[in-house]
């Protein structure tokens, strides 16, 4: 196994080589899909209220996985907040 630290320009440089590829078979195509995956290694730590995320997951149930994913959906983190903007009636 290979590990290389790339800048943006050369993974794109690289991504781009193998898709001028005739036939991306499955080596290439895994090659291409971490890639497309290791420029997620390189950001930030997301920091989410844990307390909240406990919380919920306690009162609905369901596991802290799950809290997360309604968070991300925009779900709000702390109570009597809206994520999403109320919708406003279609004009007729």
């Amino acid at each position: 196994m290979w590990c290389a630290r790339l800048s943006d320009a050369q993974r794109d440089a690289l991504r781009a080589l193998i898709k001028s590829q005739e036939d991306v078979g499955h080596i290439l195509g895994g090659a291409l899909e971490a890639l497309d995956l290791a420029r997620w290694d390189e950001l930030p730590e997301a920091s989410l209220p844990w307390d909240r995320v406990a919380e919920l997951a306690d009162r609905q149930g369901i596991g802290e996985a799950d809290v997360v994913w309604d968070l991300a959906a925009g779900l709000p983190a702390t109570p009597g907040r809206r994520a999403l903007p109320a919708r406003r009636p279609a004009r007729r």
